[in-house]
């Protein structure tokens, strides 16, 4: 990442580091704009516009001559921060900030369609996503074909004829199916596809798309990034072409921005994000090493377990499981209620990658959306419940599972 992102005022007019920084030391530092005042935090702009010297400096300012922040809605110094923040974190050349992850899932593909133009995308993802590529865009007459996530035959053939856009969530929720994005990319891009990455599971931790060939990676920065339960928020990252020829004419006049105080909250986040999330990956780890093997237990989806499917690809492209598993029952969906009712310390809510660990029945929430069929197609029966794990102490957690289970 190029050392402008240590985006330091006057008052603080201090080289930026000769070396490559970590990416823990971008979660902290980087995009910091200090104010004249010189604060130690980051300043928290709640406005809305912004004035100029003279009518001249706003033609200027309107016509790119000059860099001045013309409306919040485009821009918001607060918000600047936590893009260049992330974009550090992330190793991208641009970030672009949403209020929501599915604004920025909706944005990464309605800025690069048109009528007669073709998605390819993964068939297991969550279930908004789902409805956008099968019901949103076919209404502006776009074509879709959607693919088993691990199969490459497939995804050759189904990349043999132009296609616009490619979408892979990867791992996919909530049975964390995977595919290969490098493979996938290099077949995509013969055919002049973007390819996008939905990479919310994996988190930037432990996975890094842009590395692996993609060319844009969108975040729920609700999940993890925050992950405490506070703000909705959404990111997506890419290259200048992409970010500022592309996406940015299309956000400029639908506004989906993200507000000035949940940047400033995401900005304290992600000074915590890398702590946070490897204790939150630590347990999840012990947990699903616990539950593989229970009686109760038909099986057990986390990419850090050996018996993952996928797990060839899975040491290519990932550094770390993540903080989700999927779960399945060896019972009905009687049973699978039982024991979520059973538990004491895990909430039962439909989020996920936040500090509380939640659990949820995605047949009947977050994928209900669907129909029985395309929930059997992405491996979601009655029996299987999504569990994301946080930051208890996993002691507790196994012995909240424990007892849940022997109920």
């Amino acid at each position: 990442m190029s050392k402008d992102v240590w985006g330091y005022q006057p008052r603080n007019n201090r080289p930026a580091p000769e070396w490559k920084v970590e990416p823990q030391t971008d979660a902290v530092r980087a995009g910091l704009a200090r104010s004249g005042f010189g604060e130690t935090s980051e300043a928290l702009f709640l406005n809305s516009g912004y004035t100029y010297t003279s009518a001249q400096e706003a033609l200027d300012a309107f016509t790119d001559e000059t860099d001045h922040f013309l409306y919040s809605r485009f821009h918001n110094p607060t918000v600047a921060m936590f893009e260049k923040r992330l974009a550090a974190i992330e190793g991208a050349e641009f970030c672009h900030a949403f209020g929501s992850g599915m604004a920025a899932v909706f944005a990464s593909l309605a800025c690069l369609v048109e009528a007669g133009d073709h998605i390819v995308a993964t068939a297991s993802m969550f279930s908004s996503c789902h409805v956008i590529i099968t019901e949103i865009l076919p209404k502006w007459g776009v074509t879709y074909e959607l693919v088993k996530a691990n199969d490459l035959d497939a995804w050759a053939k189904a990349l043999s004829k132009p296609t616009k856009a490619v979408f892979i969530e990867t791992p996919s929720n909530p049975m964390m199916e995977i595919t290969d994005i490098r493979a996938v990319s290099d077949l995509a891009h013969k055919v002049g596809a973007t390819v996008i990455v939905d990479n919310v599971m994996a988190s930037p931790l432990y996975q890094r798309p842009l590395e692996l060939g993609a060319d844009v990676v969108m975040y729920s920065a609700t999940k993890h990034i925050d992950g405490q339960g506070r703000v909705l928020a959404g990111a997506l990252l890419g290259s200048f072409s992409y970010i500022q020829e592309k996406l940015i004419p299309f956000t400029r006049h639908t506004g989906p921005s993200l507000s000035a105080f949940n940047a400033w909250i995401l900005l304290k986040s992600l000074e915590t994000m890398e702590l946070r999330v490897e204790r939150m990956n630590s347990n999840a780890q012990a947990i699903a090493e616990f539950l593989e093997g229970h009686k109760s237990i038909k099986s057990v989806r986390y990419p850090g377990l050996a018996s993952h499917p996928d797990a060839a690809v899975i040491a290519k492209q990932m550094s770390g499981g993540g903080t989700t598993i999927g779960i399945e029952f060896a019972g009905s969906q009687k049973d699978a209620f039982k024991f979520m009712d059973s538990l004491r310390v895990i909430d039962i809510s439909n989020n996920l990658g936040d500090s509380k660990s939640l659990i949820t029945h995605p047949a009947s929430t977050t994928h209900r959306r669907l129909t029985t069929e395309v929930q059997a197609g992405m491996g979601i029966t009655p029996s299987v419940l999504r569990l994301s794990v946080g930051l208890e102490h996993v002691n507790d957690l196994i012995k909240d599972l424990d007892q849940a289970l022997k109920s």
